[in-house]
C-alpha cells in the first residue's frame, strides 16, 4: 500500500475536510496526489504535448534556449547539467535529465526593475527556442493554470494551521514561481556509482505541483520509516509536495521530504523515457518567511531565523549547478 494519500479538493464534506486531510498527511510525509483539482482539461494537455514536442526536437534546436550561463536560473539544461543531491551538500553525479525552466519575468511589469541581486535574479529574463510562439504560449498558460491551482492549495494550507483562509494570499500576490519541464530519456549508457535520474534533494519553496507520466525509474519519497516509497502515478491527478520554505513556516510541523528520480532496470521491455512537468510555487521574492504564531507551542521559539524567498530560492538552486 501506498504511503501517499489520494485527497480529493472537491470532497463533499467542504473545504473543512479537505484541510484536516492535507494537514495529517504535511505532518508525516509531506506529499500527496490531488483530485477534483479544477484545472482546465485542455491548458494540461496542451502544455504536456508542448513539453514533449519540445524535447523530441533535435539537440541542435533546443540548445537556441540554452542557460546563458552555469547557474542562470532559466532556459534549456541538457542531461547532466545539474546535480540536484548538490542543494544538500552532497557530492554526487549528475543527473541523468534534461529541462527547460521559465519564471516569472513572462508575466512581470515592464516598467519593474530589480531591487537587489536576489530579485534579479529570480526575474531573469526566459530564453525560448526558435520555431514559432506555440510552445511558449502552451507552457506559459500551463503555468497559469498552476498558479491558480496553487493559491486555492494555499487556501488548503491556512484552513489546516487554524489560521484565516487568506492568510497566505498577501504572501504571493506577486509569487517568484517556475514551470520546469523534465525529460528522462532512456539510457545509452550504464550509470556511474551514485548517479541518478534526479539525485536526493527536498524542494525549496512553498509547494511543488507536479504532473508525471508512469514509466519505469519513477519519483520515490523517503518515508518516516527511513525507506524508499514510490509515488503512484494516477490519470487527472497531480503530486503535491511541501518545499522547505513551508517547512520553516510551520516551525518543522510539517514536512518538506527528501525524494528522488530513480535509474529503471536496464531489462523493462519497453522504452524507459519518462516525462514530468513540476510547477515550484514560490512566495513574492520580498516575501519574509517567519514562523507562524500557530506552529508555536507556549515558551516554544522558533526553529528558523526568518529568511527572503527570493533568498533562499537564489542560494539554494545555484548551489545544483554542475561546473564545468
Amino acid at each position: 500500500m501506498s504511503i501517499i494519500p489520494i485527497i480529493d479538493l472537491s470532497d463533499p464534506q467542504g473545504p473543512r475536510a479537505v484541510a484536516d486531510a492535507i494537514g495529517r498527511t504535511c505532518r508525516e510525509t509531506g506529499f500527496f496526489l490531488i483530485t477534483g483539482h479544477g484545472a482546465d482539461p485542455e491548458v494540461v494537455k496542451r502544455g504536456w504535448q508542448a513539453a514533449r514536442s519540445f524535447f523530441d526536437r533535435p539537440v541542435e534546436e533546443k540548445l537556441t534556449a540554452v542557460m546563458p550561463y552555469p547557474g542562470y536560473p532559466y532556459g534549456y539544461s541538457p542531461v547532466k547539467g545539474e546535480t540536484l543531491a548538490a542543494s544538500l551538500g552532497d557530492a554526487k553525479p549528475a543527473d541523468l535529465k534534461e529541462t527547460f525552466s521559465f519564471g516569472p519575468s513572462a508575466f512581470q511589469r515592464l516598467d519593474h526593475k530589480p531591487g537587489d541581486d536576489a530579485e534579479a535574479f529570480v526575474f531573469s529574463a526566459n530564453p525560448w527556442p526558435v520555431g514559432g510562439d506555440e510552445f511558449r504560449l502552451a507552457t506559459q498558460a500551463y503555468y497559469r493554470e498552476m498558479s491558480a491551482l496553487a493559491g486555492r492549495i494555499m487556501r488548503f494550507f491556512a484552513l489546516a494551521l487554524d489560521l484565516d483562509e487568506a492568510y497566505f494570499d498577501r504572501f504571493i500576490d506577486h509569487e517568484a514561481s517556475a514551470l520546469r519541464l523534465l525529460n528522462y530519456p532512456d539510457l545509452t549508457e550504464d550509470p556511474v556509482p551514485g548517479q541518478l535520474r534526479a539525485g536526493v534533494h527536498s524542494d525549496y519553496g512553498s509547494i511543488t505541483i507536479l504532473m508525471q507520466e508512469d514509466a519505469p525509474g519513477g519519483l520515490e519519497v523517503k518515508g518516516l520509516d527511513g525507506e524508499w516509497h514510490r509515488v503512484p502515478a494516477i490519470a487527472d491527478s497531480f503530486v503535491i509536495n511541501i518545499g522547505d520554505l513551508m517547512q520553516r513556516w510551520t516551525n518543522d510541523q510539517w514536512k518538506s521530504t527528501l525524494h528522488r528520480v530513480t535509474i529503471p532496470p536496464r531489462d523493462v521491455g519497453r522504452s524507459a523515457r519518462r516525462q514530468s512537468m513540476a510547477f515550484f510555487h514560490q512566495p513574492n521574492w520580498d516575501a519574509e518567511i517567519a514562523c507562524i504564531e500557530t506552529c508555536l507551542k507556549p515558551g516554544e521559539t522558533a526553529t528558523y531565523p526568518p529568511v527572503g524567498s527570493g533568498e533562499y530560492l537564489a542560494s539554494k538552486f545555484r548551489s545544483t549547478v554542475v561546473k564545468a
